[in-house]
């Protein structure tokens, strides 16, 4: 299966014709009674495995970069996307670094909206993962109508700009929307109440963003479709199921970083005249 083709989104999007829903890797396996999920946690787990052998020879290279971008409405699923692909597996810390952009401090509006993200963006030999983005900056203060359409065509063709000179200086960027329906998030907003262990999660403005569905959804696409490039491309990923969520960002980043053609540096020394003692 090649997944960066069958989840790269159109060049014109639509999300309302992008069924949250679907399962499509289920469906191909067939594996559609109760053990759907457990499979797809295996599966995802292998795949991990042939990533973190990937991230060593990353690591060890020291040369090339991943940058992986997880975008997407409340309860998406990007904390746990990243934590079903990282937390437990075997994936050295020591190369990867996960950062979650929350609303700009006063210090960070005090200059322009990528200056606090370009201190994130991974070093040589890494991989970096970002929960919310500079996308945040082109979504949240477009739909208050903090900045007017002129100011958002300028900062998407910034994001371009900036992605672009990442691409061009030995970073693969792989940006991810999870797409979650309506009715799913209606569901996990009220698993946030009911629960006294994710009442912590609950935040009032998740309602007040939800109140505004059809117009997130609209800057969500303009903005996909403003910067879905070949160097840094959109993908979008049916997330109303958890597991086939993971699977499928999991498919993505293995391709992603097979297609980065890495390989082992060559030694310090001459091997054999070498002679441990």
């Amino acid at each position: 299966m090649n997944a960066r083709e069958r989840f790269r989104a159109p060049k014109k999007l639509a999300l309302r014709d992008e069924d949250a829903g679907l399962t499509p890797l289920r469906e191909k396996n067939g594996d559609k009674n109760g053990g759907a999920k457990q499979r797809e946690r295996a599966l995802t787990a292998e795949l991990i495995a042939q990533v973190a052998h990937l991230q060593e020879m990353l690591f060890a290279g020291h040369k090339q970069k991943l940058l992986l971008i997880l975008q997407g409405m409340d309860t998406a699923g990007k904390d746990g996307t990243t934590r079903a692909l990282f937390s437990d597996s075997q994936i050295s810390p020591m190369g990867l670094q996960a950062t979650g952009f929350t609303a700009p401090t006063e210090r960070e509006r005090a200059h322009d909206f990528l200056w606090r993200i370009h201190a994130h963006v991974p070093g040589a030999g890494m991989i970096a993962v970002f929960n919310r983005s500079h996308y945040e900056d082109v979504l949240v203060p477009r739909v208050l109508g903090d900045i007017d359409g002129k100011e958002t065509k300028r900062r998407l063709a910034q994001i371009r700009d900036f992605e672009r000179m990442l691409a061009e200086t030995g970073t693969t960027v792989i940006k991810v929307f999870l797409h979650i329906s309506k009715d799913e998030q209606k569901k996990r907003l009220q698993e946030r109440l009911d629960d006294p262990e994710k009442h912590w999660k609950f935040d009032p403005a998740d309602l007040a963003a939800r109140a505004q569905w059809d117009t997130y959804q609209r800057a969500y696409e303009a903005a996909i479709d403003a910067t879905n490039t070949d160097h840094a491309p959109w993908y979008i990923v049916p997330a109303d199921s958890k597991t086939h969520r993971n699977l499928i960002v999991a498919h993505l980043l293995l391709e992603t970083m097979q297609g980065m053609k890495l390989s082992w540096p060559a030694p310090k020394a001459d091997l054999d005249k070498v002679k441990v003692e």
